[in-house]
């Protein structure tokens, strides 16, 4: 097997997630306003504030992952993945089926993580690309 290739395969699928998900907050996907009450945030504009800054973010990890993928970008994407997969349920208010559809959203970024190398044996290997 080519893993270079599925690699790509996996840095191409986790910036797309990114993507979409990056392009759906800056737009303020209104629907998602639900998933901040749990945490006390009602106010709609503070709701847009937070959704333009994590769009901002998921844009920039988006384009990071296919230009440099390091570690700590890449294991912060799988953390964030199972943090907003978890927001649907249990912290959230869906059924637990959106949970489990949304594991991809940490389970490719954690799987690209092994790929790049894992956990790192330094403070700097976190920001090094892996050879």
């Amino acid at each position: 097997m080519n893993t270079k290739k599925m690699e790509w395969i996996l840095r191409i699928a986790v910036a797309g997630e990114f993507l979409g998900h990056g392009m759906f907050a800056l737009q303020g996907k209104t629907s998602w306003f639900v998933y901040f009450k749990p945490f006390g945030i009602t106010d709609p504009q503070t709701i847009v504030s937070l959704l333009m800054l994590v769009g901002t973010v998921d844009l920039l990890l988006a384009l990071l992952v296919l230009i440099k993928p390091i570690r700590i970008a890449v294991l912060w994407m799988a953390i964030w993945g199972l943090f907003t997969a978890m927001i649907r349920w249990p912290i959230g208010p869906d059924p637990v089926w959106d949970f489990v559809e949304r594991w991809t959203n940490w389970g490719a970024p954690l799987v690209l993580f092994m790929m790049l190398g894992g956990w790192p044996d330094s403070f700097r290997d976190w920001f090094r690309q892996k050879s």
